[in-house]
């Protein structure tokens, strides 16, 4: 409602070219310019109001449970299952890796939607952990470097255990040790 009353009391620039300053009968092409300006001047309203930002579809729970868990799990697997640093893994391995790690990236963001973020603070600085590492384990994949990837395994789970020390402490215990 407020927008509205917002946008309905815009004024638009008035187009100087458009008005008439001499006692000439007007040109029937300016009649136009400043029905244009209006229109233009109205779209620009629309375009610069704050618009609504997307609702989330899913709760952080279904988050965690449908992409995160399984996407870092997937990229924990591969680390440890594809034997030690420098093994060669087939195309296939690399490109669920590669999903994996974007999946937890964009999750990350999913997390610090309005709607989902708990706070401003460390709710937000955990999330970009899990970014952080996700845009990490994406390179290494897309460069087939799996000693970069073997590396990233403490980062990936500090970006879990970070958060859910403070935000799911029935989980992760602040004194330590998963219940």
């Amino acid at each position: 409602m407020r927008e509205s009353a917002l946008i309905l009391s815009f004024q638009p620039p008035v187009d100087i070219r458009a008005i008439n300053y001499d006692d000439r009968p007007e040109n029937p092409s300016m009649k136009s310019k400043p029905i244009g300006t209006l229109l233009m001047g109205t779209t620009m309203a629309f375009a610069q109001a704050p618009s609504e930002p997307f609702p989330p579809v899913t709760s952080v729970k279904q988050l965690m449970l449908d992409l995160i868990y399984p996407s870092s799990n997937d990229i924990l697997l591969a680390i440890y299952r594809g034997g030690p640093p420098g093994s060669a893994k087939d195309e296939k391995e690399w490109a669920a890796v590669r999903r994996s790690a974007v999946t937890l990236a964009e999750s990350g963001n999913l997390l610090m939607m309005r709607g989902r973020a708990r706070d401003q603070g460390d709710w937000m600085k955990d999330a970009k952990l899990l970014v952080d590492a996700g845009n990490a384990a994406y390179k290494a994949a897309q460069a087939k470097d799996a000693n970069a990837l073997a590396a990233l395994a403490g980062a990936l789970d500090a970006s879990c255990t970070t958060c859910h020390r403070q935000y799911r402490p029935n989980v992760f215990p602040k004194d330590g040790g998963s219940r």
